[in-house]
């Protein structure tokens, strides 16, 4: 057997031994009683199955759409309370070209509890519901002697108004959505918020798992404040638009646990809009649409009375998705694609009107047998222009299996490999660093209650 081979088989021991560690772990802490889920779940009394496809956070099913669309309320009210943990694991393939590794790489091949969350989530009156996420990142920040402190703040927040009229042959949901993320209110998974799902930990050695490679994203980024008005026509057409500013003042609640000097800050109002058209057939369903924002923000911890603080994003994107849900089988196909064109502000582009344009493609097809077992395959890859940034072009793949156990816990393996990594497949840093070195395994485990 080779060298490389026998290493191979070594580390595929050691990340097994791991992986049980992590099951017998959870499992031992695991509710074994049927209501043990989620406050929606409690709420409908369905199983998770019932709104997402195969029982997967956070892709939906053609009912656990329109449940979040009429605005959380379907169902009876109950305990609004839920909460979240992950566990995680990551190993870097190469950290030896790292002038310090302990800290470019920090707790790499180190299981780690890496985030949890709290949930005030469910239906408060027969039109109004929604949900409240605070989040508790265990290594949000570096003390500098080689240590790290937690930290919570708020993370997506929904809070909705809806409506659903049924006339003879024809059915319209509108509602009004208060949130903190642009697109966090979009029911596909396509949409920029939801399309990345398992919570990314903090430490260096997590830098290029999955949830670290480029997603397509608007440039406000989240924590921000807006109000849009959505409607949903005959099963066939999805409208939504609204505008989105700072998260100050009577909207501070939005970036709660966020220091003032770090929030981030809009002038006036921004506009965001959504568009899709679906069609459900049998287990089919598809989805094909478009979204958009224009932000002016500000850049970060600058003087927002200065003009020449602010700078501009303009963000436009195409998405499609597939579902076939039929027991035991449940497959979804995903590909989203963002342009953002981002116009400097004077202060950081030394001119004004100077830009530059990255281009976002993520493909994604996952397949889940009995809700139980089920792999993915993504494909991510970014360009850009190199005006005031640096080369962006980052290609690769992730290879996912995961496995959950209870319709509560779910254990998962991803693979990242990178072909390129900013600009360069070889000594990308001028350092030696490939980009092959920052492939990177991911080893997670997930709960809710």
């Amino acid at each position: 057997m080779s060298l490389l081979a026998k290493r191979f088989q070594r580390r595929l021991l050691g990340l097994a031994k791991l992986a049980m560690g992590l099951v017998a772990m959870f499992t031992i802490f695991l509710p074994q009683e049927a209501q043990a889920v989620p406050a929606f779940a409690r709420q409908t009394g369905q199983n998770c199955v019932a709104c997402h496809a195969g029982g997967q956070f956070p892709e939906l099913t053609p009912y656990g759409r329109m449940f979040k669309m009429t605005g959380y309320t379907i169902g009876e009210r109950t305990i609004p309370l839920s909460v979240m943990g992950v566990a995680s694991y990551a190993n870097v393939a190469d950290t030896s070209k790292s002038a310090n590794p302990a800290t470019d790489f920090y707790k790499n091949k180190t299981p780690i509890f890496a985030t949890g969350s709290l949930f005030f989530a469910g239906k408060i009156t027969d039109n109004i519901g929604g949900f409240a996420q605070i989040t508790y990142d265990n290594y949000a920040s570096d003390n500098g002697d080689g240590s790290f402190s937690g930290h919570s703040n708020a993370d997506n927040i929904d809070l909705r108004y809806a409506n659903r009229v049924v006339d003879g042959k024809k059915e319209w949901v509108y509602g009004v959505s208060l949130n903190n993320n642009p697109s966090i209110s979009d029911p596909w998974n396509t949409a920029a918020a939801w399309m990345q799902y398992v919570p990314v930990p903090s430490p260096s050695s997590h830098q290029f798992i999955d949830g670290n490679a480029p997603y397509p994203g608007f440039g406000s980024g989240g924590n921000i404040a807006g109000i849009t008005a959505y409607t949903y026509w005959n099963k066939t057409i999805y409208a939504e638009a609204g505008a989105y500013r700072t998260a100050d003042n009577a909207f501070r609640l939005m970036s709660t646990g966020i220091d003032d000097s770090a929030i981030t800050r809009l002038s006036g109002t921004n506009p965001y809009w959504r568009l899709a058209y679906t069609r459900e057939w049998g287990p089919h369903n598809l989805m094909i649409g478009t979204s958009g924002m224009v932000a002016h923000v500000y850049d970060g911890g600058t003087d927002p009375s200065d003009p020449a603080n602010l700078g501009q994003f303009r963000n436009t994107g195409i998405d499609a998705q597939y579902q076939y849900l039929l027991d035991p089988h449940t497959v979804t196909a995903q590909l989203a694609y963002m342009q953002q064109e981002q116009t400097y502000s004077d202060n950081a582009g030394g001119a004004s009107g100077l830009t530059d344009t990255n281009n976002v493609l993520r493909a994604k097809v996952s397949y889940v047998y009995q809700a139980k077992y089920g792999g993915s395959l993504a494909y991510f890859n970014l360009t850009g222009t190199t005006n005031i940034q640096s080369d962006p072009a980052t290609r690769g793949i992730t290879y996912e299996a995961f496995w959950t156990p209870k319709q509560n816990i779910r254990i998962g393996a991803q693979y990242t490999a990178y072909g390129k990594f900013q600009g360069a497949t070889d000594n990308y840093d001028g350092a030696g660093r490939n980009a092959s070195d920052n492939n990177s395994l991911f080893l997670y485990a997930w709960f809710a209650y």
